[in-house]
């Protein structure tokens, strides 16, 4: 498999500035033709989404094949889980305190009776998951089904049955998981073909953004907005940082390590558009394949750090906006209903906003469903900041259970960090 080489991912990383600042620069000075931009946007990420399932499949069941013990994937499984858990939850718990503290609704004083329910019905009125319902739905229909529908966690498990069946034939299996190999290089070379288009990309999603909602749209709730991003970037280098601490790395050196991808991110406000990438540099890194093969997939679905601080911020900013006083006990049932509704957040269209309204909802009243009408106007620019942090949060993630399990040569990740040693050549 190969990583991009520096001089290729130097290149792509300045086109991408490229497409992103023109498409700002679009959206500002022609927002009608900007808006019309958009197929630029969308195309790219199915694009990616195209290649995602397969990718996932063929690390995933090479990964588990060429283990010499089985038991290796359960229990790295469950390290991610409790990692995900525990990451989510102080994410949750920071994104209420810093809104209870700094209070960017006071002041708006807007009459509950007031608002638009029609603005966020289509979210309301969606049926939510619960957890067994998001539990059983990782079971595929058909393996067929999977694969057509992109449903990255049933592709996962019907990958780890795989690979544990071609792991049990021993020498029989050989061939096949030789082939799968070969299969998992030749897709590697079509992300970088995709790859070449990304700035394009990049450039057609920031421009609609940008014209569709204006500028103009971020001084409104400028407060929130700022307390948004300034949180997340508190918890990637504080927390993620302290993280990293442990681990023995920087998180500057990983932040600067996967800026490409973060520049994919912050361009096409998707996390899944810098996932195939996001696991070739890893693998590089020194993480195993099989590992990073579980745990990315596993973290898009898990380790939402960055949609964890912004459910708990935005219910607290329409609570403060609708002059509803929340107590402390409020804000545990917050927790309590966010550690179930936000698992099948990333799983849907519109996820987010439908795991507020199933939270809301749970709080007999006490905050109006209608209320996520007052951040419906600059969730799109605040998802940036939530797929930036859950991004990093999955780049962490997969360092940190490589640590856990004793598999990453610290020193050599710092080197290739640093330049100083080529990214680990994947078998």
């Amino acid at each position: 498999m190969a990583v991009m080489t520096s001089g290729g991912a130097k290149s792509l990383y300045l086109q991408v500035i490229a497409g992103v600042l023109l498409g700002i620069l679009l959206g500002v000075v022609w927002p009608s033709i900007a808006v019309a931009m958009q197929p630029f946007g969308d195309a790219f990420i199915k694009l990616v989404r195209m290649i995602i399932a397969p990718i996932v499949f063929v690390t995933v069941v090479v990964g588990i094949a060429k283990l010499s013990n089985a038991a290796e994937v359960g229990r790295i499984g469950l390290k991610a889980i409790v990692y995900f858990e525990v990451m989510t939850t102080f994410a949750m718990f920071i994104g209420l305190v810093v809104g209870h503290v700094v209070q960017p609704g006071v002041g708006l004083n807007i009459d509950p009776a007031s608002l638009d329910r029609k603005a966020v019905a289509r979210y309301v009125d969606a049926p939510h998951q619960d957890v067994t319902a998001f539990v059983l739905n990782i079971i595929p229909n058909t393996v067929v089904d999977a694969f057509a529908k992109g449903e990255i966690l049933q592709v996962l498990l019907f990958a780890v049955l795989f690979g544990l069946g071609l792991s049990r034939m021993g020498a029989a299996g050989k061939p096949v998981t030789e082939f799968l190999d070969k299969a998992g290089g030749a897709l590697f070379g079509v992300i970088g073909i995709i790859m070449r288009v990304a700035p394009l990309g990049a450039f057609g999603a920031m421009a609609f953004t940008i014209g569709r909602y204006g500028i103009g749209t971020l001084l409104q709730l400028g407060l929130l907005m700022g307390c948004f991003y300034l949180t997340c970037v508190i918890f990637i280098f504080a927390i993620m940082g302290f993280v990293a601490w442990i681990v023995g790395l920087n998180i500057v050196k990983i932040v600067l390590y996967v800026k490409e991808e973060f520049l994919l991110v912050l361009g096409t406000s998707s996390s899944e558009a810098a996932m195939p990438t996001l696991m070739a540099k890893l693998e590089g890194l020194g993480c195993g394949k099989s590992l990073v093969g579980l745990t990315v997939p596993l973290g898009y679905a898990f380790n939402l750090d960055g949609s964890s601080i912004y459910f708990t911020m935005a219910i607290a900013f329409i609570a403060q906006a609708l002059n509803i006083p929340l107590s402390w006990e409020d804000y545990l049932l917050i927790l309590g209903v966010l550690l179930l509704t936000s698992k099948g957040a990333a799983t849907v269209t519109g996820g987010g906003f439908i795991t507020l309204a199933a939270t809301l909802a749970t709080m007999n009243g006490r905050v109006p469903v209608a209320g996520m009408v007052l951040v419906l106007g600059v969730d799109r620019f605040m998802s940036e900041a939530r797929a930036i942090t859950n991004l990093f949060g999955n780049t962490v993630a997969t360092i940190f259970v490589a640590w856990w399990e004793g598999t990453l040569d610290v020193d050599r990740a710092r080197r290739i960090m640093d330049g100083q040693e080529a990214p680990v050549a994947v078998e």
